[in-house]
């Protein structure tokens, strides 16, 4: 391949360590502000139909599952299967769906296709319409897995956990609520989301703002008309700002632009929107499926996006198109004896063309050439999450629309009525934070709520020095809790898959302490240690590679060097976490969990 290249990879890499250098802030994480206090009314539910008021709670059931998105549906679902009946859903939204709940801006769509990303698809029997579900169809799939599973059954909606202690002789976790319960549970799964909680950039001035404002996460359909297809009618007269070019603005923009009189894009570091190609699902090709079509389409997607090979693409889009050609260079190379340090240059090289390529679609789209080399991504293709559009760098030919690059520098001031950037002041009548969510602040914090284990040991204090488990999952000191998520587990970019894995695994763990008949049931402190261990040492913190990255959360802001590597998700990638936890269960004796 190198021969073959038709660019200069030392002046790539020259431009990309200028963008990346403009970009670094010393305060980390620190420059975005909690959405608490003074700023709590950005969190608030837009979506409630019928507020609940319902007395407190003090009973006791048996399993407790909080939260309400694809993670607890899947372990309800599966505690279902293995005929459990007495279970309690704690959701802080109105209805299941967790992110899907939340996620209603003009445009929210998931970016993995529906076919491997919807879990439950053969078992629910349903056929998705498209290739990429968009949020109203993910939202109602969410509730037909609650109606079939029977999950409305004495589910607890519009209820935030403040607090859970275990009581040491009752054997039981009380939990406390904004409700006021105070309810106990045998065992409790949290499945609380990766993300989860807003934030908002540190700007100066940004709680001066007098305008109309909201996250994309909340959205204000009653201010901005329209729905979630778009459509935005209540805009027509209104200058809008947006902060943020991430994989939420580049979905919402392209409805801002059409509905807004004027729309400012605030950008400080532009996201690398490939082609997405969506298109009807063919019901003909929907008759050939086979018993069991989902969980190998998921596995053959997972293996390929995690730099795997297999014999066909199943999927074949964006995603696989990525991973495709950096597989076939190692396998080419490999067999030529090529040693690692080569590999991972050839790598290098294929991710420099896949970004060219990515770069010269913008020339081709935006007409004015200033606003196009704004657009360009300069880093690695997989330094930020990937965006697939066929409309966002459209909307930047409207005459309407106006890209506000700030050179990697963000906003410099809000006032009451305009923003303020690269000296110049834009004057809005509303502004939307498409700032995400918090990622690399404390579990606790991002749950709402710390809770207390044996010895009164709370969580926070567990996990000050970096996450400890037992495959993610089990944590020494809080029995009968288990853990549902990214840390220490089989992280892959179709996120309901390490999901779905450990919703199993968990089911299996209860299964058997019920027929051993165990009250409790929890890791040892030595099966814990050596896993951190295992972590640690398969830790794929490539500071080399993060930190030639812009900053973004993939990379602790710029900082992977401060980052824990215990931190991270397994090191060996999702499919061989998958299968360390079939192997443990096949071993069938629980090792290393202290089971009484």
């Amino acid at each position: 391949m190198t021969d073959a290249i038709d660019f200069d990879p030392n002046a790539l890499r020259d431009k990309y360590r200028l963008e990346r250098d403009r970009r670094i802030r010393d305060e980390g994480n620190a420059q975005y502000v909690e959405i608490a206090d003074r700023y709590a009314h950005f969190s608030e539910d837009p979506y409630v139909e019928v507020p609940i008021d319902r007395a407190p709670l003090t009973d006791e059931v048996d399993y407790v599952i909080i939260g309400g998105g694809f993670g607890g549906l899947m372990a309800g679902a599966r505690l279902r299967d293995a005929g459990v009946k007495n279970i309690r859903m704690i959701e802080a939204a109105a209805d299941f769906g967790g992110t899907w709940y939340w996620n209603r801006y003009p445009g929210a769509a998931c970016d993995i296709e529906s076919f491997v990303y919807l879990p439950l698809l053969e078992e629910t029997g349903y056929v998705p319409v498209e290739k990429y579900s968009r949020a109203p169809e993910i939202f109602e799939h969410s509730r037909r897995i609650a109606r079939q599973w029977n999950l409305y059954d004495d589910a607890c909606f519009q209820t935030s956990v403040t607090d859970m202690v275990w009581d040491e002789a009752a054997e039981r976790w009380i939990i406390h609520t904004n409700r006021g319960d105070a309810m106990k549970a045998r065992f409790v799964i949290m499945s609380n989301g990766p993300l989860n909680k807003p934030k908002l950039p540190g700007i100066p001035g940004i709680e001066t703002f007098k305008g109309h404002a909201f996250h994309t996460s909340r959205w204000d359909y009653e201010y901005t008309g329209g729905d979630v297809l778009g459509n935005l009618d209540r805009l027509g007269d209104k200058r809008v700002g947006i902060i943020g070019t991430g994989a939420t603005a580049v979905q919402c923009v392209p409805h801002l632009a059409a509905g807004a009189k004027e729309l400012y894009v605030f950008q400080r570091t532009p996201s690398a929107v490939n082609v997405r190609g969506d298109r009807p699902t063919d019901l003909e090709w929907v008759k050939t499926l086979q018993p069991g079509w989902q969980r190998r389409r998921m596995d053959n997607f997972n293996i390929l996006v995690s730099g795997g090979y297999q014999d066909e693409d199943l999927v074949a889009d964006g995603w696989t198109e990525a991973f495709r050609e950096l597989v076939h260079i190692a396998r080419k190379e490999s067999a030529q004896g090529l040693g690692p340090e080569k590999l991972a240059e050839l790598a290098e090289l294929a991710d420099f063309a896949t970004m060219n390529r990515i770069r010269g679609r913008i020339d081709e789209v935006v007409r004015d050439r200033e606003v196009a080399e704004a657009l360009k991504p300069w880093y690695r293709q997989f330094c930020k999450r990937p965006c697939f559009h066929d409309d966002y760098l459209p909307a930047f030919n409207r005459p309407s629309v106006k890209l506000v690059d700030t050179h990697g520098k963000g906003v410099e001031r809000i006032t009451e009525n305009a923003i303020i950037a690269n000296g110049e002041t834009y004057e809005i009548d509303c502004l939307v934070f498409a700032t995400g969510f918090e990622v690399g602040t404390g579990y606790t914090r991002r749950a709402g709520y710390d809770f207390t284990g044996k010895n009164g040991l709370a969580f926070s204090d567990a996990w000050s020095g970096g996450v400890r488990s037992l495959h993610g999952i089990m944590v020494s000191g809080f029995p009968n809790l288990f853990l549902m998520g990214a840390p220490q587990g089989g992280f892959t970019a179709n996120y309901p898959h390490n999901l779905i894995e450990q919703a199993g695994h968990i089911t299996y763990i209860l299964g058997e302490a019920a027929a051993r008949q165990a009250h409790t049931v929890e890791p040892t402190v030595e099966a814990e240690n050596a896993w951190v261990d295992t972590i640690v040492d398969k830790a794929r913190l490539n500071e080399d590679y993060l930190a030639a990255c812009t900053p973004g959360y993939y990379n602790n802001e710029g900082h992977p060097q401060l980052a824990n590597r215990r931190n991270t998700t397994y090191g060996g990638g999702s499919m061989e976490y998958f299968e360390i936890l079939k192997a443990w269960r096949e071993a069938g004796e629980m090792p290393g969990l202290s089971v009484a």
